[in-house]
């Protein structure tokens, strides 16, 4: 009898409604590749935009979803060094996650310690590789450096805090009044981007700029307002398009040409632009680290909600409405935490 699973498909671009939970036979894993029964999938803005835009690939019938934990379940042919039952970490080339099983490379699956909750973990895979990277990796950050963190009570933008306070960073972030305790938990001054001038509230604290500013908004305004909060030889990373949701994806091309613009300043400043968490196998290299130090207690994801898997139009609910903090996350039946 041929086993079945159940994904979630995007039959059409449009709202979160054309979100449909599907059944179907078993994925089989091909050569170099393991077949992973899901336990926790994580929810993005990146899912919510492949969902809602044309302009962007997959095309329909897709299943959203770029990072997931599961245990292995089937191992294609030449296949070494994973085992039936391991708990793996996997990001995804770009779409395939919310499912019961999903088939995967071989050499993308990280091994799990299996006393690590999923939905943590789940928020490393993606979140947190980011954060890794645009600290480490675009802006080199030095330890006792000062940064602004646009958005700090986000996946991201929390991530980068707590990664931050390891390095002794002195760290500023927007967010919304009612995120400021966890900004401040997190070990940064909170400024509030609705009522404050933050250009100017930036500058009051950091004694005149800050070395690095990481902006996941986009578009001219918010970007050159990061750009502006730099003090001589600093340094910004635009990783992201939120600012999507109220202005659709033509802020994309907007903000490309601003980053253009930016870098050819001569007033010694960087400008940067990250678009993808696992170049060259970012994902393989630091993940690792990053499981050691969820293990050692050292990080603390912030989950805003533990959503069952065939609830996935919620959790895109959820995003588009906004005023959260942390990550959602999608879990399977398998999945037996909190």
């Amino acid at each position: 009898m041929n086993r079945r699973h159940h994904r979630i498909v995007a039959t059409r671009i449009g709202g979160h409604e054309v979100l449909t939970w599907r059944e179907e036979p078993l994925p089989v894993p091909e050569d170099r590749e393991v077949r992973l029964h899901v336990l926790a999938a994580g929810v993005s803005a990146y899912d919510i935009m492949i969902r809602s835009s044309k302009l962007l690939p997959p095309k329909p019938p897709f299943t959203p979803g770029v990072d997931v934990v599961g245990t292995v379940d089937a191992l294609g042919e030449h296949v070494n060094g994973l085992e039936s039952g391991q708990p793996v970490a996997a990001l995804l080339g770009g779409d395939g996650g919310y499912a019961e099983y999903v088939c995967v490379p071989a050499k993308s699956a990280v091994p799990v310690p299996r006393q690590l909750d999923p939905a943590e973990v789940v928020c490393l895979v993606a979140n947190y590789l980011t954060a890794h990277r645009v600290l480490h990796a675009d802006a080199k950050i030095q330890r006792g450096e000062k940064i602004l963190v646009q958005g700090a009570a986000g996946g991201v933008g929390s991530a980068i805090l707590q990664l931050g306070k390891l390095e002794e960073l002195d760290m500023f972030g927007t967010a919304s009044p009612h995120h400021h305790e966890l900004v401040q938990s997190l070990g940064a001054t909170p400024i509030d981007y609705k009522t404050e001038d933050v250009l100017a509230r930036v500058c009051e604290l950091s004694g005149g700029g800050v070395n690095a500013a990481f902006d996941h908004i986009g578009g001219f305004r918010q970007l050159r307002q990061s750009y502006r909060a730099l003090c001589k030889g600093g340094r910004l990373v635009w990783y992201g398009v939120a600012a999507s949701k109220y202005h659709g994806t033509r802020i994309i091309p907007l903000s490309i040409m601003t980053m253009l613009l930016l870098k050819i300043l001569p007033d010694r400043k960087k400008a940067r632009a990250l678009f993808s968490a696992d170049s060259k196998g970012y994902a393989q290299q630091v993940l690792p680290e990053l499981l050691g130090l969820l293990a050692a207690g050292k990080l603390e994801p912030i989950i805003a909600e533990r959503i069952p898997l065939n609830e996935a139009r919620r959790a895109h609910e959820c995003i588009e409405r906004g005023g959260y903090a942390g990550k959602y996350v999608l879990v399977s039946d398998a999945y037996g935490g909190e």
